[in-house]
Order: C-alpha cells, then structure tokens, then sequence
C-alpha cells in the first residue's frame, strides 16, 4: 500500500474543502456528501467553521483507493489564516492546488505557488468548477502555464481512453520539459511511468486535473491520477519528526500534531526535555483512533506535551525555516471589565496554537498587543476569545507593523562592567538582502573570546527581537557577525555578556541613525483591481495618491468576460488597506479588489511615522545602547557616542567613523 500525505490549498471560495469532502465520498469514507454552505462538511468540524463557511484551521482525513493510502490535510484558503497553512507545507509529500475556473489564478493563488516553491512541494492541480459555462480546459491551461508556471500538464483522460491515461500530446510536452527525458522518448516514443513520477517529484511537471467537484464531477479521474502518479517517500532508519501545529482538544488538552520522518514513534517513547509520549492518536475528521506506533511517513497528534511549537524538529530532524507569511497590522485590546491578566492567559494560549499572533505585554501600559493579517482574522479571534475563554472583548484601531533595517555596515561595541562584573562585545553589522530577516554568525579567534563566551553572544542574540532605533521597530535584513570582545577570568558571569550583547547592537544603530544609515521598512500589499473602462482613470489616481505604483491596463480572458479592465501593481498597506469599500461605491458594487502582502519595502513617508511615534532610543531602558564601565571600584554609565573610544578591545573592521568595512583593520 502506497502511504502519502497530501495538502488541498486554495484560494477561499475555489471549492477546496468540497473537493475534499468529494474525495472521501468516492474513496467511501463517507456515505453522504456535505455542504461547506449547510455547516455539515465533515472536515469544516469547527464551530466557528460551521458558521463562516470558511475553513479557518487545518484538519485531516485518511482514504484509501486502491493501492493509495493518502491522509488530507485540508487548509484554509482566506488568506487571513495563511499563516496557518504555511504550517503544513513543510510535512507534506505532495499538494493539491484548487483553482476554480470561473475566478481563474487569483492573488492568493499566486502566493500559495511561490510558497509550494519555497517548501518544494510536488503539486497537482485540480481545476475546480468546470460546468460554468464558456469554461474549456485548454483555455485553463494556457492560464495556468502563464500565470503560473510553463509546466502545468494536462493530464486528464481523452474520452476514449482509460482514466488514468495522459493524453498523446502530453507526454510530448512532459519530455520537452527535461534533456534526458526527450531522448528517451525520441528514442523509444513512450515515457516510463517511473519517469514522469520522477519528473512530478522533482517539480518539472505539475499535473492538471478537471471537474466540478460539487457535483463529483472528474473526482474519479483526479483519484486514480494521484493512486498512479505519485511516488512512495524513502525515509531514513533514525527518529526524526517535525511538528506542524498545536491545538487543544474539547477538553482543553494541549496537542503536538506532527509528522514522523525517520524512524519510528512509540507509546512511552522519551521526546523533548525528557517527556513521555502516554498516547499517539490518529485523527480522521473530529474522531481518533490510539495507536502503540507511528511509523515514518505517518501524522499523529500527541496530548499533553509542552514547549513544543510549529516548524519544530524532534529526534534527528532539525528546526523548518522562518515562515514567509508574517503579520502586518497591530492591535490592542480592549478588555472592559475583564481582568487584564485573564485576558493575557487566554491570548497566550492562542499564541501558543498560532505563534505569529506575537502577543506582547507591557507592564509600563497595562496593555496587551497582538498581530494580525487582516479584519476577518481579528473577528475570529474576538470570537475564540468569546466562545473558548467566555471574554466579551474587543480591540482598538490597528497600526501598521513597521520594521527597520540598515543601509551601511558598522561595528558596533557593548562593554558591561559594574562592580565585580565584565564583558566586552564587537559586533559588525551588514546589511542583508530584502527579506532574509535577521541571521548570525561569529568570526572570532577562541584566543581572543572563548567558545563558551562566543556561543553565550549567539545565543543572547536570539533571546530577544532585536530593535531598530528609529521608531523602535523589530529588525531585519540585517546579518550580525561576532567579530571581538573581551571577558575577564575573575569577575565574568553569564549575565554579562547578554548586557554586553544587547548594547553593541543597538549602539552600532546608533552610530548609523548619525549618519542617515538607518532605514524604515512597511509592509506593501500587491494588488489586482477589476473596473470598468471608464472607470480606469479613478483607479489610476487614487494608487498613485496612495503612493502606489501600477503596470499598464490590461484585459485578461476572465475580466473580459465580466466587462473589466484589470489594474495591477503595488502600494503600501497604510494607504490601501481601507481602500475596498472605496472602490465597492464608485463601481456600483461591480469592481473587485484583491491584495496580497508582498513584503516590506521602504516606507514611503518615513519623516511622518518617525514623527508620530515620538521614539526616543537613548530612553528605552530595555533596549538602551549605553554602556557601563568602571573606575575607581564604582560602575558609572558612557553615552553611546563616547563608548568607542573608550573601549578596551580594538576596533577589528574600522574606526567609529563610517569607513568602508569590506577588510579588517590590522592591529599590532
């Protein structure tokens, strides 16, 4: 038996949880089909689900079809919870992109196969919604193959073949689409099944797939095409698992859902921080089953466990990578007449479940933050909030989430010495490329810093989010390098160094910010607006008010169809986020907005935020990038400015002046 784990993407209302339900129907794993609009759809099992209609947390299913044995996970497809859904990218074998074909590759769409790409998930594609009418299969591919990727295949069955069999002109294209593959079927004039199950693992092909899944209409043909074409993963003989979510069950038990690579997972196996693993369940739906083992390959949800968080490593498997899709806007809450500190339990929980959720508290305020995508999430949350933790609450005006990045290298120095304390630190500084986040590394002599000291740096860089000092933003597309420092054999401790640490980056901040090196970041939405002809010249104004930009007008086959002409671009999040409602009233309702966060750029009104916030980074305590020294047995505070020249290490790249750093400064 064939064991696969398949992920169903989509783009919301592309029939991406019907075609799930359709799946299971003809595999008989249910005797009735459901309805994501009657509330009875056996993977939407939520409340919340039953009554939005949209799938708003990740669920599973098993089925079996012939040799196949494929466990679903089904995601949600409002990009809202998109956060969710990169969860489970990085554990599948294999995913199925739902396209509907009256909508066409929506923006969404686009994002979803650019992550796919990131986690390089094979991917079939299932063109949703066939039976409107006007909608012909060769017009969907050549879309998909524009709009997507050259090698989305059709592979769906000529009426006068069997169902699993990929049309002539295919296998043509699928040996166009590799050197080795093309001599073969030049010499031979047949490909291999072993070949283009390779060929779609490897991402050179994407299979496509047709039917109106409501209706169960071309589900058979998609089934069989996933029992043929897919490829059994090898796995290695050691333990290794990665986790991909955490929840909590009726009962308010805590669960680790994860999927094993490597090895084998038992009952009373001893996992992370020396905790036991009392029960393994395998969910199908809302129901499990308890099972003594979980081979590789296969997904399990264990209860009770803790400290365990999404993208997590377990055994011989290490951390995922940083998720792409992160949280734009900022919210506070409001708590009425609900204790603060029960409200703050409640939302670490839920952090605990989403982790980009990013509370934060400050004692100073009395005030509670979270982050958010976008106004239907934060309408989930009120609601989860309400119906789990019993709290009628809400939030305030959400902000824009700014970050701050560098423009210019520099070595910044920290230098920690009360009484009966030491430590110096020099950390160089570079900027990095656009949306590498914030990486470190150590070039520097044992003799000079030991090991144990040099990892404490590394370490104390990853204990905390690092802040610019423009308007007190987090970090990012910056790498910072240990190159120097200094411990004392007597008066060292632990401490010291992550006092040391934190002040080094932020007084080579501010040795930058002096020279206009520093740099605001916002998150800019790609859009894609539909409007009437006449309508165009609007729409052009009000992007460039916005401080957008646009390619030239368009007419694609789909908004041609609808009597629009399609507009799009880029603008920030600050300016267009109120923008839909704009565009409803002057388009009578007919023109349609769609936006996708498309990264951070530099902010385009930079003077005016920094104003606004009124940050001042020498008084942030938390984050000061003074230093401490000592003379005559007593500790007293430097300024930042007067910190370098009064260092005890020197300079390793330059002087405090900002000088090209591309050698290192000799020193005798």
């Amino acid at each position: 038996m064939k064991k696969i784990v398949a992920g169903i993407v989509a783009h919301v209302d592309a029939g991406k949880t019907t075609l799930s339900e359709a799946l299971l129907y003809r595999a008989g794993e249910l005797r009735q089909l459901g309805r994501v609009d009657n509330g009875d759809a056996f993977l939407d099992s939520d409340k919340l689900e039953k009554q939005r209609g949209i799938t708003i947390f990740s669920h599973q299913a098993g089925l079996q079809y012939q040799n196949l044995e494929l466990t679903l996970l089904d995601t949600p497809g409002h990009v809202d919870f998109a956060t969710q859904t990169e969860q489970v990218l990085d554990v599948l074998d294999y995913a199925i992109l739902v396209v509907s074909a009256l909508d066409g590759i929506q923006g969404y769409t686009r994002t979803l196969w650019r992550l796919l790409e990131r986690y390089h998930v094979p991917t079939f594609i299932f063109v949703n919604k066939m039976d409107a009418a006007g909608v012909q299969p060769e017009q969907i591919i050549s879309q998909l193959q524009s709009g997507l990727d050259q090698s989305c295949i059709s592979f769906a069955p000529q009426a006068t073949t069997k169902t699993t069999d990929i049309p002539d002109a295919s296998y043509e294209e699928i040996a166009l689409r590799d050197n080795v593959v093309l001599e073969e079927y030049l010499d031979s004039g047949q490909l291999a099944d072993d070949t283009v199950r390779q060929m779609i693992s490897q991402r050179k092909i994407f299979p496509c797939y047709f039917g109106a899944a409501l209706k169960v209409t071309g589900v058979d043909t998609f089934l069989a095409g996933l029992e043929r074409w897919t490829s059994v993963t090898t796995y290695q003989q050691d333990f290794g698992a990665r986790v991909f979510k955490i929840s909590h069950d009726e009962k308010g038990e805590r669960l680790t859902w994860l999927r094993v690579t490597g090895g084998i997972l038992q009952t009373k196996a001893v996992l992370l921080n020396e905790q036991k693993v009392n029960q393994l369940r395998v969910y199908n739906g809302t129901k499990f089953v308890v099972r003594s083992g979980i081979l590789a390959g296969g997904i399990c949800a264990i209860p009770g466990l803790t400290g365990t968080y999404p993208g997590q490593g377990l055994g011989n498997r290490a951390d995922g990578c940083a998720p792409v899709i992160q949280p734009v806007l900022n919210y506070t809450l409001n708590p009425h007449d609900y204790d603060i500190h029960v409200c703050l339990t409640a939302l670490r929980q839920l952090e605990d479940e989403d982790p980009q959720l990013h509370v934060s508290w400050s004692e100073q305020l009395q005030e509670i933050r979270v982050q958010i995508m976008g106004a239907v999430q934060l309408e989930i949350l009120q609601q989860i909030l309400l119906e789990r933790f019993n709290l009628d609450v809400d939030f305030g005006a959400g902000s824009i989430l700014y970050k701050e990045t560098i423009t210019q290298a520099v070595e910044g120095v920290g230098h920690f010495e009360p009484l009966r304390h030491y430590a110096e630190v020099h950390l160089l500084l570079q900027p990095a490329p656009r949306g590498s986040g914030l990486t470190f590394a150590a070039d520097c002599p044992i003799d000079v810093l030991g090991r144990n000291w040099q990892h404490q740096v590394l370490a104390n860089l990853r204990a905390k989010e690092q802040l610019g000092v423009l308007v007190g933003a987090p970090l990012t597309d910056m790498h910072i390098t240990l190159v120097g420092g200094k411990a004392s054999n007597v008066h060292t401790v632990g401490g010291d160094f992550r006092e040391a640490t934190w002040r080094a980056v932020r007084q080579g901040l501010m040795m930058l910010q002096a020279q206009d090196n520093c740099q605001l970041l916002e998150p800019w939405y790609r859009f894609r607006l539909e409007v009437e002809q006449d309508q165009i010249g609007r729409a052009m104004t009000d992007i460039q008010r916005m401080s957008g930009s646009f390619d030239p007008p368009a007419m694609t086959a789909e908004a041609s169809r609808a009597g629009l002409t399609l507009l799009t671009g880029v603008a920030p999040v600050s300016e267009m986020q109120d923008y839909a409602p704009e565009v409803y009233a002057y388009t009578h309702g007919q023109g349609q907005l769609a936006c996708i966060i498309d990264g951070y750029r530099p902010c385009h009104n930079t003077e005016v935020v920094i104003t606004a916030q009124k940050y001042d980074p020498v008084a942030d305590l938390d984050n000061t990038p003074g230093s401490v020294f000592c003379a005559h047995g007593a500790g007293y505070p430097v300024a930042w400015d007067q910190v370098p020249q009064m260092a005890h290490v020197p300079y390793v790249y330059s002087a405090p002046e900002l000088m090209d750093l591309s050698t290192p400064v000799a020193h005798d």
